[in-house]
């Protein structure tokens, strides 16, 4: 059946998403490894000839031997003393040569403790699933992991949930036509809500353990809604109006916070780690960082930085896990620049041209390192080694642009979908850091109240 048949009211599906690809990767016979038998060299074959001939002339043909000359050779061994010792005879040891250079001298130090061996990087994905109808669409954000390890992905107008743990697929909802297709996925904090952004500017709250929608927010938009970045219990939703809102879901009036800075679509949403600070990027390539705490109805332009440099839209954006407001993004293809920003005071720190288009950025949670996502010409992964930004690995496998990324909880694992309808997994990120222990679970958890309203 073809990609663009898809029909969400059809039962029975020619190809099944979220099945397990494979593919055959024979490896090239080994070459015949035959005994290397070496020459010999043109001294020992001289030799070899002289022993057969010039040596057995001169045994069979002894030279005649005067009693003057004898009497000479032996008054000529007396003097060097021959008779006693041979001088090609070692019969003491010789002595212990004196080391002019010390050893540690020439051979490097032993390697240290604290430095860690080279880490290996898989260059091809460990998993292939297919993801048939994935929308091939820079501006919306299709694909999240949760904290509880499942990945939610939407294809076409239906929202698909996998679980890492076990590899089941469940399908969570298909929405209508009036109202899709799906444009953005994001897990609450919790592993357990999910927000789905659709195409009718609507934005549904989902309980996934129940399969039960809570919660629709109308009136947020004007448009689709392809951006959803979540703080706590506040939902922030981007739309192709270009507004972005803060939702407080425990209450009725939703609506706590609008931001407007942005003239075209939203394309790119992500709150700091500590829940301060928002990063804002959209189709008209700018940059916005937002502090929560000068957010306000009657002051609604009040960004913290507005940050211009790029030249195309931008979508990719990452907080950087280790250095507080140290904020990555990336732009689209006539951009095609990594920058890296202080936050704090709004520098541009470093600007790195990737070679094509940046659909995605992801922070390492256990080394310094970043990984980016890229569409035309190569559509490849790069991790790059922070800060010097040296590519440590590029990973290919994708034959068109990838657009949506995410990571797993444990940080070790990133998930890629592309416009090809694949979703590949990458071991990319090595071993997470000593597990710590898991915070004691509160009495009312984030989402105890919700007001279902339909």
């Amino acid at each position: 059946m073809d990609a663009g048949t898809w029909s969400s009211s059809m039962k029975t599906k020619s190809r099944c998403p979220l099945q397990d690809r494979r593919f055959i990767h024979r490896k090239a016979s080994q070459e015949n490894l035959d005994r290397f038998i070496p020459n010999r060299s043109a001294m020992d074959f001289s030799y070899a000839h002289y022993m057969l001939t010039e040596g057995k002339k001169e045994k069979e043909n002894p030279v005649a031997t005067s009693p003057a000359r004898q009497a000479y050779q032996k008054q000529l061994a007396e003097a060097f003393n021959m008779n006693r010792t041979r001088i090609l005879e070692f019969k003491n040891k010789p002595p212990a040569p004196v080391e002019r250079i010390p050893k540690n001298f020439l051979s490097p130090p032993p390697q240290s403790k604290s430095s860690k061996p080279k880490r290996y990087i898989p260059q091809s994905s460990e998993r292939t699933l297919d993801a048939p109808d994935i929308l091939d669409d820079f501006y919306l954000n299709l694909l999240d992991w949760g904290s509880s390890n499942v990945l939610s992905i939407a294809l076409g107008s239906t929202v698909y949930l996998w679980n890492a743990s076990d590899s089941s697929t469940l399908e969570l909802v298909t929405v209508d036509d009036d109202e899709g297709p799906v444009t953005s996925v994001s897990w609450a904090p919790d592993g357990r809500h999910l927000a789905i952004g659709l195409n009718n500017s609507h934005v549904q709250l989902w309980d996934s353990t129940a399969c039960r929608l809570l919660r629709t927010l109308r009136g947020v938009h004007q448009s689709r809604v392809g951006s959803l970045a979540w703080n706590n219990h506040i939902l922030t939703t981007g739309g192709m109006d270009g507004k972005i809102v803060n939702n407080d879901v425990r209450v009725r009036s939703h609506i706590v916070d609008t931001y407007r800075g942005h003239h075209q679509e939203l394309c790119g949403l992500k709150w700091s780690p500590s829940g301060q600070q928002l990063a804002s990027g959209g189709n008209d390539n700018l940059v916005h960082v937002w502090d929560r705490s000068m957010a306000s109805s009657n002051s609604p332009t009040r960004w913290l930085h507005r940050l211009d440099e790029h030249r195309a839209a931008v979508k990719a954006l990452a907080w950087c896990p280790f250095q507080a407001n140290l904020l990555a993004s990336g732009g689209g293809g006539a951009d095609q620049c990594i920058k890296f920003w202080n936050t704090h005071t709004g520098a541009c720190l470093n600007t790195v041209n990737a070679g094509s288009q940046v659909c995605a950025l992801l922070w390492s949670k256990n080394e310094r390192e970043l990984l980016s996502s890229h569409g035309f010409s190569q559509n490849q992964l790069i991790i790059w080694k922070y800060p010097s930004m040296v590519k440590m690995a590029e990973l290919t496998g994708h034959t068109s642009r990838v657009l949506y990324m995410t990571q797993s909880p444990d940080g070790c694992t990133v998930a890629s979908a592309a416009g090809d309808e694949t979703l590949r997994f990458w071991n990319v990120f090595g071993t997470p850091e000593a597990s710590k222990p898991a915070p004691k679970a509160t009495n009312t958890p984030p989402f105890a109240q919700f007001y279902f309203i339909r």
